[in-house]
């Protein structure tokens, strides 16, 4: 298996060729650069094409275009950028396509800044653009994952014809870490929804217009039962410490790594602490929660944010035990140091 010294953004590009794909198209952002970077560069090696558009709309309704016709294709942006893509992001969801793209995340709102935050949770997770529809996210927190997690997101995204995005910071992006690249995907059947315009195929309408109320209530019915088999079958979740724990640690991306660190250093305290970690941020471990919380346990959730993550640990508790918080913003991440005292703060508490 090759093993490679990359960067995150760059782990992206090399995930995505893997699974695939031969187009991208975006526009530059920091910190989302270096994947459009790594894209020009990479593609063409592989008879790929990258195409840097005019705007981020472009891009993301170029990327429509290239889905349509049943091709692997992928964009990436940062926060701001992500919120100009949003309503083809909603189109993409009505029509059912498989588009895949990636949001380095960075501080808002408004201009903000260009260091790393976890801000964009509510406008990825929930669905920042019109309508009823879900994106299926994936939350890297090393590299490595940035690789897998990018080829992974091409899978589900061709397995449900969803968006589907992975969701990380400037952090993970920008870090340096060692990637072992798994065996490429090789087969890519044809699919009998797609647009090939050959003789061949058979006749296909893509579209998200439904004029009469009926069907369209009836589309957005189909909709949500696919977002159903999703929560069933593709939770993805990190345990650490969790056999006998009465509090619990819950954090994705960067922050994550901060949590297990903490972890460690408080079991060698003794207290009984544990961290969960998603890696799907939808579907969301729900059920996993649910279960720590029916048997007494208490929460801490860590954010880049002012905790967006929270309301959606609360509900999958039963909001029945505490679920504390503790975060920061403006590009400053939590330190090892100051979760431990967090911790100790609400674990007396609990």
């Amino acid at each position: 298996m090759a093993k490679e010294l990359l960067k995150g953004n760059y782990a992206v590009v090399k995930g995505a060729i893997l699974a695939g794909c031969r187009l991208y198209f975006g526009y530059p952002i920091t910190p989302a650069s270096e994947i459009a970077e790594a894209a020009s560069y990479y593609l063409p090696l592989v008879g790929g094409t990258f195409i840097q558009a005019e705007s981020e709309v472009a891009a993301i309704n170029m990327l429509y275009g290239a889905a349509s016709g049943g091709i692997r294709a992928m964009t990436a942006s940062s926060s701001p950028g992500i919120s100009l893509k949003q309503e083809g992001i909603s189109y993409a969801a009505g029509s059912e396509l498989p588009v895949v793209g990636v949001d380095v995340v960075r501080g808002g709102p408004g201009l903000g800044n260009i260091a790393p935050e976890q801000s964009d949770y509510n406008q990825m997770v929930k669905g920042g653009g019109h309508g009823n529809y879900k994106n299926i996210i994936l939350a890297p927190n090393s590299a490595q994952e940035m690789c897998d997690l990018t080829m992974l997101s091409f899978d589900l995204a061709y397995k449900y014809r969803n968006p589907t995005f992975v969701l990380t910071d400037g952090f993970i992006g920008q870090m340096m870490e060692p990637v072992e690249f798994p065996e490429p995907r090789t087969e890519f059947p044809r699919e009998d929804w797609a647009l090939y315009g050959d003789t061949e195929s058979k006749k296909n309408l893509i579209s998200s217009i439904y004029l009469e109320p009926d069907e369209l209530e009836e589309h957005n019915r189909k909709l949500q039962e696919k977002y159903k088999k999703i929560e069933e079958n593709e939770v993805r979740y990190e345990e650490y410490y969790l056999d006998d724990a009465k509090f619990v640690l819950i954090g994705y991306g960067i922050v994550s790594r901060m949590l297990r660190s903490a972890v460690q250093k408080l079991h060698k305290e003794g207290l009984k602490v544990g961290l969960l970690r998603p890696l799907t941020l939808f579907p969301f471990p729900k059920k996993q929660i649910r279960e720590l919380a029916e048997r007494g346990a208490s929460f801490l959730v860590s954010e880049m944010s002012n905790g967006q993550m929270v309301d959606d640990v609360q509900l999958a508790s039963g909001m029945k035990v505490p679920v504390y918080f503790y975060g920061r913003m403006g590009g400053n991440v939590p330190t090892t140091e100051e979760l431990i005292e967090q911790t100790k703060i609400y674990y007396q508490k609990s």
